[in-house]
């Protein structure tokens, strides 16, 4: 891989990496997910999913990363972040290993067993088509939204998708969703840079989606499910101080103030 600009890749382990045997990766997310990251891998394990099972750490002290349990379930490779940052900081360790090995594209998606893993090989065929960014929605026609927190909808409804449609001028339908997928020619573009250290959190999913659009990419939409339990929502977005955070993100996000000067 020709290595593009501004290239910062958080220092992380590779605890273990076996043969690459598909064009495309899924690049799973966690932080002490617990038995919810092993119920989604056996779903997962179920299935026949074109592509290696990648996960990226944030470096998990609840033993629900042990090495011979995920790969006893079918987990390709082990990345485990070994500085600070959160999200954005395992989407780059992710990225950058994945594009370093040759994978074509990337599919991404929590480790927490909320989303319709079924839908994998969806997204792959839509790379396969020549997409570049896609993003899985509850709210278009074959996509369902479960048990979704009231308070989540609201605040995606009225800012989360308004906001991000206005910047990005694409009809986005499902902005919080992270299941999504990112092609290599997208995620190695110089004007888009995501190797940047400014991005560790949240602020990489909207980036992507907003300048995937804005600088032309091919973007679509495509109907998944996500599921959430009955009764108190777990979040790891402290319930004031968190959300703050992540509006702020947002808005600056929104405004340009990620973009390359």
């Amino acid at each position: 891989m020709k290595k593009p600009t501004h290239y910062h890749i958080p220092h992380y382990e590779e605890r273990f990496s076996s043969e690459k045997k598909f064009d495309y990766c899924v690049a799973i997310f966690v932080i002490n997910e617990g038995n919810k990251l092993h119920k989604q891998l056996d779903r997962m394990k179920a299935i026949n999913i074109n592509a290696d099972i990648i996960i990226s750490d944030g470096d998990s002290s609840d033993g629900s990363t042990d090495i011979d349990l995920l790969k006893s379930k079918g987990v390709n490779s082990l990345l485990v972040k070994k500085e600070v940052g959160k999200l954005g900081s395992q989407m780059r360790i992710a990225f950058s290993w994945a594009l370093e090995r040759g994978y074509k594209g990337i599919v991404v998606i929590d480790g927490n067993n909320k989303d319709s893993v079924e839908n994998i090989n969806d997204f792959i065929i839509k790379l396969e088509d020549g997409y570049d960014h896609i993003q899985g929605s509850r709210f278009i026609p074959g996509g369902k939204a479960v048990n979704t927190p009231l308070s989540r909808l609201i605040g995606l409804k009225t800012l989360h998708v308004p906001l991000i449609r206005f910047a990005a001028g694409f009809n986005y339908t499902d902005t919080t969703n992270g299941f999504r997928a990112y092609s290599s020619k997208l995620l190695t573009d110089n004007k888009m840079a995501i190797f940047r250290d400014v991005f560790t959190g949240y602020e990489l999913h909207y980036y992507l989606a907003i300048n995937a659009a804005k600088l032309g990419f091919n973007c679509i939409e495509i109907p998944v499910t996500r599921v959430y339990p009955k009764g108190k929502i777990p979040t790891k977005i402290s319930p004031i101080r968190g959300n703050l955070n992540v509006i702020k993100t947002l808005l600056f996000t929104c405004i340009g103030g990620f973009n390359v000067k």
